[in-house]
């Protein structure tokens, strides 16, 4: 049974991912609750979580938690789609009393929200999209929804490579995207963390039509909402630094860091796993 204490307005929110593909929540959450502390822990040695097995990720996501419940938090955000689609569970019962939210079912209750049509379309990894997770959450919202999945395995390094204008990654796209926007899609679920930062590039290629939903944007949202409704929001002026923790330090955090945030990076600690 995990160990309770006492949570308050102050507690921090703490957020985890497979690698810093999570950083783009760390944005959002920043953005729309400037004055939460937050804690963030990145997998980085152990990164992808994609292609292990469902044995392994589950015991990667207890891990994981248990990091972050030694700094008290009030709330964890997932932002691990692989977690979120096959290891959601592991990670409540780690919490105990603290509220979890991940970035699928956030993403997948969005989208049916906004779609006209009915017709959403889904980008993610191939972990995530083999998972049909994101149809599942889509369909549990209404069944009556068509949902059409499309894995982008080159989005990822493209985007870690910064090749966020490129020629390479225009033609990537359009190769990945004619296909769903072909068939008559109205909304279109980034269900990758990594995807935000090619946003731009995405919705050239998809055009005005389409609503983009970012499952980083989502999940701020309903974090606003749930700790709104627990009177739980920190009503504090000050804009506090994330917490960032890594379990290895790749020569290219830093860099990620400043493409993701569009800010140089605050001291990082490096933890064992």
């Amino acid at each position: 049974m995990p160990k309770q204490y006492k949570i308050s307005p102050d507690s921090p929110i703490g957020i985890f991912d497979s690698g810093i593909g999570g950083l783009t929540v760390v944005k959002a959450v920043r953005a729309g609750l400037p004055s939460e502390r937050i804690i963030y822990f990145g997998d980085t040695a152990r990164v992808p979580y994609g292609p292990k097995s469902q044995v392994t990720i589950r015991r990667y996501a207890r891990e994981d938690t248990e990091i972050l419940m030694k700094h008290q938090p009030k709330m964890i955000i997932v932002a691990c789609n692989t977690v979120s689609a096959l290891a959601l569970d592991v990670v409540e019962q780690t919490a105990g009393n603290i509220p979890v939210i991940g970035v699928l079912k956030a993403g997948a209750e969005l989208a049916a929200q906004k779609t006209r049509s009915g017709k959403i379309g889904v980008i993610g990894t191939q972990a995530t999209i083999g998972s049909n997770a994101y149809a599942c959450a889509i369909r549990e919202e209404n069944d009556a929804l068509e949902v059409v999945s499309k894995a982008c395995p080159l989005f990822v390094p493209l985007a870690e490579e910064g090749f966020i204008d490129h020629a390479a990654t225009r033609l990537v796209a359009e190769e990945y995207l004619s296909e769903l926007v072909g068939k008559g899609i109205d909304t279109l679920v980034l269900g990758c963390t990594h995807y935000p930062i090619l946003r731009r590039m995405i919705e050239r290629i998809t055009g005005p039509e389409i609503t983009i939903i970012d499952s980083a944007e989502a999940v701020a949202g309903k974090a606003r909402q749930l700790l709104g409704s627990q009177t739980m929001l920190n009503g504090g002026s000050a804009q506090p630094m994330p917490h960032l923790m890594v379990s290895d330090l790749p020569q290219k955090f830093s860099e990620l860091y400043r493409l993701f945030m569009g800010t140089e990076l605050p001291d990082v600690e490096l933890v064992g796993v």
